[in-house]
């Protein structure tokens, strides 16, 4: 019981508008008081510090700073012009191109915000100018983005290895078969829109137009063989993989490419540490409210209390998928996985659930969480350069949703699906 009350007081606050670090600070710290007195507040300090000072974590600012040197260097640029060249055959071409570099740009920034800014700056004007409606540009663009947060490397992935003490690397690896198929339902479904409203061809297949665009995105598509093949190859670990990210996109984006400038690097170190700060300030305040649920044991009650219910892992997955569908409506990622993960992970290992599946199943539940309005933090990111209504949007996005919900439901009932490379490179 206590632990619903908690966590009710602090979704209480977030419909107020109260910050959620500040929200779960809040309700740590008068928990804490009224089951141990204050005295017991002189270890609040040490256990917020010991929270935020994981080493898996400081992959987060690393990757966040080599998403935004890239896409200040003109990465992005060259990849759209790559993407154009393969597909811009197809019916609908812009729109299947966005899908394309969306899949590529996930493999650098980890991040789907991050994704839809960079690309739909360039990529929803020129779809509007070629016909496409407002709201049909800005829906491809915000549930393309949200891939980023599938495939490898994805920031939600790197807090879920840390809160559930879980291999961020076998993570990375079982997200590569469920952000690959996700990408090529949303292209179907693209093509279906594209027969259906007559969406223009944009050029015919001229294969003497590939060779000039590999060249130049060339060094654009070694990055994410540098980051991905040292994770993978055990040569670096993902917060090595992630500092080697920042020190590849400086090299080519100041050294090779010649578009990066000392402005661009201090506006990508603000960036950088301002998205940082907000994740570690839920970290550090979720890990006060984690010490006060460990000592009420509230995720072994709340373990015993749905293992009543059922001991199936099946019905146990449906149950926690219903509980991160709805908390994917009210809550950023992060937040939700640091505020939920240390609760359910004694019940799920308690049922026999796979913590890399599971670490998957919940990436994608929050990604479509990133769709899903009132939050929706990818779709708003995208309505706003569309200048499109969130609504209107969410009418043609729901395709695209369904795309995800079906990949859901296959990392869910059929674990073979993520953990087949897992258990093809790492036997387990």
């Amino acid at each position: 019981m206590a632990i619903f009350v908690l966590f009710g007081a602090v979704l209480l606050l977030v419909f107020v508008n109260v910050p959620i670090a500040l929200a779960l600070g809040v309700v740590a710290v008068i928990a804490i008081l009224q089951s141990s007195g204050f005295s017991a507040l002189a270890n609040a300090p040490l256990a917020m510090y010991s929270g935020a000072t994981s080493f898996p974590l400081i992959a987060i600012p690393l990757f966040i700073l080599a998403g935004a040197i890239m896409n200040a260097s003109g990465i992005s640029r060259r990849l759209i012009a790559l993407s154009s060249a393969l597909l811009g055959w197809m019916r609908g071409a812009l729109a299947q191109v966005t899908i394309v570099t969306s899949m590529f740009f996930a493999e650098i920034s980890g991040s789907a915000v991050a994704d839809a800014a960079a690309l739909g700056s360039i990529l929803i004007p020129a779809m509007k100018s070629k016909g496409y409606t407002k709201e049909f540009s800005a829906a491809v663009l915000s549930s393309s983005a949200t891939l980023a947060v599938i495939i490898p490397p994805s920031i939600p992935m790197i807090l879920y290895a840390a809160m559930a003490d879980t291999s961020v690397v076998k993570l990375f690896v079982a997200g590569i078969l469920p952000g690959v198929l996700g990408g090529l339902l949303m292209m179907a479904i693209t093509w279906y829109f594209a027969r259906k409203l007559d969406f223009p061809v944009e050029q015919k297949f001229v294969p003497a137009n590939v060779w000039p665009a590999l060249k130049e995105a060339s060094w654009a598509l070694v990055l994410p063989a540098i980051i991905l093949g040292g994770i993978f190859g055990g040569v670096v670990t993902a917060t090595e993989g992630a500092a080697l990210a920042v020190v590849a996109a400086i090299v080519i984006g100041a050294g090779i490419y010649h578009e990066l400038h000392w402005h661009d690097l201090w506006v990508a170190l603000i960036d950088g540490v301002t998205q940082t700060a907000v994740v570690m300030l839920l970290v550090a305040a979720s890990a006060l409210l984690g010490v006060h649920l460990t000592e009420i044991q509230a995720p072994q009650k709340l373990a015993a209390a749905v293992m009543a219910i059922s001991t199936s892992k099946w019905v146990v997955l449906l149950l926690l998928n219903v509980l991160f569908l709805i908390l994917g409506f009210f809550l950023h990622s992060a937040a939700a996985i640091i505020l939920v993960v240390p609760v359910v992970m004694p019940l799920v290992q308690a049922v026999g659930i796979d913590p890399v599946q599971f670490g998957i199943i919940i990436t994608i539940n929050l990604g479509i969480g990133q769709q899903t309005p009132p939050v929706a933090s990818v779709l708003t990111v995208a309505c706003s350069i569309a200048k499109a209504d969130m609504w209107e949007v969410s009418k043609l996005n729901v395709w695209f949703v369904a795309t995800l919900l079906i990949v859901l439901g296959l990392s869910t009932y059929i674990p073979v699906f993520p953990l087949a490379l897992v258990k093809l490179f790492y036997g387990s």
